[in-house]
């Protein structure tokens, strides 16, 4: 049972968050993941180190919430617990000078040791949150804090206050996991003792691996893109780890990242030389003009500006960059790097600069304002990772109308899609390989574009813009994640009211598909109902008209026309109408091989009389349903007593009678018959039709009560599906008991609808029949 009462309660613990510190984009998802998932109607609490470097005037906002000890192997250390809340987030910074109070928040010796303790000082805070808050979800981030989950398994369990709390593990990075020498494993994290975890942590015979304990013990293990979830479970990209992420691949999913669409948006960004939007991008020829200037390029808007806001590695595709640069540059489009990184990649990018004087721009230093500026005014944003596990600054870059340019792995495959010329869709430029050649003419591709069909550029541009990478998408999968994980807590109505909206967009791509399904859903009531009832005639027409037209056509096959014959056969000469089961077998034969004919001669009958008759019938066969059930039934009763009447009668002559009539009568209803398919596919394509078909159609029923049910009737059970004919078979077949076998044969007399073969083949069974009575 689900309580409407309780909120899901979220800990989200990271290394680090914006805008307290920040280093990569961990930071980023821990500062706007928590905020989407708040306003989704959870509650969250982070938890991050307070690092020395953090702003003061964050420091003077905190308020000292809690402090106890934490052991640690053999030690006992202190933690402090500072609340601040920001922008409707609840942050608890763990404080302790020993271990953060440094310059940087990572690259020290004891890295191993202090995120060790950080990881046990956030399963220890469990027990000493704001009152009312119960922990439902413990969501980890990266190897500092992937001890957690090792920590509340081995050391928490079984406590009542730990019982509840499931815990979510993010891989950001699985290049970055956490060895240290397995000498920790007692003196520091004190489970040398327990041989699950000793076991679970260790990675090779002297060493542990934070990162892989996470992902033997978290309940569930998320990852920043869903490409990236498929690519670390290969040896290629699993970085050792591929083994254990195969064996709990039921527990991993990917997650894309969003980022903060109100921070960055150029219409209101305060940092960019002019405000722009997707409607009137004016401003961004106004930045280009004033990077131009800024960089030392030339000032010229029939160049394209590529840009690049990376660190310099190799993982950043740097390699490929410096065997294409030379090529890009001499080709006419301009380049501007910001970034540091390996000493190589360094200078390089001052060589291409001092050899392309006008041309090539490279800024070897860390400057968020800069990055932002070239956000705002390149054409094209640069992005060759050799791995990517998401990616935020292609997704900054389409935000500001600068088309990304990537290959096609990670969250840059599920990010960005590629131009494609013959339709015109697409956002960005793409290519497969990690290969120079197929990055220069990714670029070029885009430089074209740009230079011989400005339309089409600005068209992608508009639709780079126009992609929602908001936090909201994001938050809701993972809230997917941790209601799956906890079926009792009952899920906020502002969730699910954003999820009802969502699904009728899905409905909206197929019209088709909706439109038949409810046409479907009524067909079997509307056939099951008048069979039941027993007007053989009246009511099948109806299940014509309410039957979608596709299922006959799908079933153009001798066996339907068999059944179809069948039925002209029991209902045109009503005087055998009783014989119908029993003339199944022989019939089959009989007609099975007239019946391709047969359908060529109604066919071209069918054409004039669906202008005259046809239609006329269609709309009075369409209030049959309504108007004339009962009296449908009336007129089963006459058909039944005439039936005992001419039976009655000597049969040579009820033959030669009916046979007439049969040459007449049925001739014209399968013609109509023929012809009723054409008006039915109108009917089906306008609804509507349908409507006004019964409400003219009400007014005649009465009259036509008696004609509709025999006559029509007639007809249309031999254009329907099988089960009206079925139905009138059986329905039938206990009147025909008292008949003698020889009578059973003759139905066959009427099988052919054709007026002129009805005749001959009747000569041809009272022969076989005489031959056979003096046999």
């Amino acid at each position: 049972m689900a309580d409407s009462s309780k909120k899901m309660q979220i800990v989200f613990a990271s290394a680090e968050c914006a805008p307290f510190v920040k280093t990569g984009g961990l930071g980023d998802v821990a500062g706007s993941l928590p905020a989407a998932l708040v306003r989704a109607g959870a509650e969250v609490i982070v938890m991050v180190p307070k690092y020395a470097t953090i702003k003061d005037e964050y420091k003077a906002q905190m308020e000292h919430f809690a402090d106890f000890y934490v052991s640690l192997g053999w030690r006992n250390e202190y933690c402090g617990l500072e609340k601040l809340e920001h922008d409707g987030v609840t942050y608890m910074f763990v404080d302790n000078e020993r271990y953060f109070a440094r310059d940087y928040p990572y690259g020290f010796f004891d890295d191993g040791e202090r995120f060790a303790f950080f990881s046990k000082a956030i399963t220890e805070s469990l027990q000493h949150l704001p009152e009312g808050f119960e922990c439902d979800i413990l969501h980890c981030n990266d190897w500092q804090t992937a001890l957690a989950p090792v920590f509340l398994r081995e050391f928490y369990q079984g406590l009542p206050l730990y019982d509840r709390v499931k815990t979510v593990f993010s891989i950001h990075n699985v290049a970055f996991q956490g060895q240290f020498s397995d000498t920790v494993m007692e003196d520091i994290l004190g489970v040398a003792h327990i041989p699950a975890a000793a076991t679970q942590l260790r990675c090779d015979a002297c060493s542990i691996n934070y990162m892989l304990g996470a992902l033997h013990y978290a309940d569930a293990i998320t990852t920043v893109s869903p490409t990236y979830a498929g690519e670390i479970q290969t040896p290629e990209f699993g970085e050792g780890l591929d083994g254990v992420l195969r064996e709990r691949s039921y527990a991993l999913q990917g997650i894309l990242n969003g980022i903060d669409v109100a921070a960055f948006d150029p219409a209101t960004d305060k940092r960019i030389a002019a405000n722009y939007t997707v409607e009137d991008r004016s401003g961004k020829a106004v930045c280009k003009a004033k990077l131009q200037e800024e960089l030392g390029l030339e000032v010229r808007d029939d160049r394209p500006l590529m840009v690049m806001v990376t660190r310099l590695t190799r993982q950043k595709g740097m390699d490929l960059v410096m065997y294409a640069l030379d090529r890009i540059l001499s080709g006419g489009v301009q380049v501007a790097v910001l970034g540091t990184g390996d000493r190589d990649y360094e200078d390089g990018l001052r060589y291409f600069q001092d050899k392309y004087p006008g041309t090539m721009a490279a800024r070897i230093e860390f400057d968020p304002a800069l990055s932002q500026r070239m956000y705002a005014a390149a054409d094209m944003f640069l992005m060759p990772s050799k791995f990517e596990p998401c990616g935020l600054s292609q997704i900054i870059a389409m935000r500001y109308g600068t088309l990304p340019i990537v290959r096609e792995t990670g969250g840059l495959k599920d990010t960005v899609i590629p131009y494609n010329e013959f339709t015109g869709e697409g956002t960005g430029f793409s290519f497969s390989n990690f290969n120079g050649d197929e990055m220069g003419d990714a670029v070029f591709r885009a430089a074209r574009l740009f230079w011989d069909n400005r339309e089409a550029w600005n068209q992608l541009v508009t639709q780079a813009m126009s992609q929602d990478f908001s936090w909201t998408r994001s938050a809701d999968k993972y809230l997917d994640l941790y209601f799956f994980m906890h079926p009792e807590i009952e899920r906020p109505a502002a969730v699910e009211a954003a999820t009802a909206v969502e699904e009728p967009v899905a409905d909206e791509a197929e019209p088709a598909a909706t439109v038949k399904e409810p046409a479907v859903a009524e067909e079997p009531k509307a056939e099951e109902k008048p069979v039941e009832a027993k007007p053989v005639k009246a009511d099948p027409e109806v299940k014509v008209e309410a039957t979608p037209e596709p299922e006959p056509e799908v079933k153009p096959a001798a066996k339907p026309a068999t059944k179809k014959t069948t039925t002209r056969k029991a209902t045109a000469k009503k005087a055998t109408t009783t014989k119908a089961t029993a003339s199944k077998t022989t019939a089959a034969k009989a007609t099975t091989a007239k019946a391709s004919t047969t359908r060529k001669r109604t066919t071209a009958a069918a054409k004039k009389a669906n202008e005259v008759e046809a239609a006329p019938e269609v709309k009075a066969a369409a209030e049959a349903k309504p108007a004339a059930k009962a009296p449908a039934k009336t007129a089963a009763k006459k058909t039944a007593a005439t039936t005992k009447k001419a039976t009655a009668a000597k049969k040579t002559t009820a033959t030669k009678s009916t046979t007439t009539k049969a040459a007449a009568k049925p001739a014209a209803k399968v013609e109509e018959t023929t012809a009723e398919p054409k008006a039915e596919v109108t009917v089906e394509a306008k609804p509507a039709a349908k409507t006004t078909t019964r409400k003219r159609a009400t007014t005649t029923a009465k009259k036509t009560t008696t004609k509709a049910a025999a006559p029509k009737a007639e007809a249309k059970p031999a254009v329907k599906a099988e089960p009206a004919p079925k139905a009138a078979e059986v329905k039938t077949a206990p009147k025909a008991e008292a008949k003698p076998e020889p009578a059973k044969e003759t139905p066959v007399s009427p099988a052919a609808p054709a007026e002129e073969k009805a005749p001959t083949k009747k000569t041809s069974v009272r022969k076989a029949t005489a031959a056979r009575k003096r046999h």
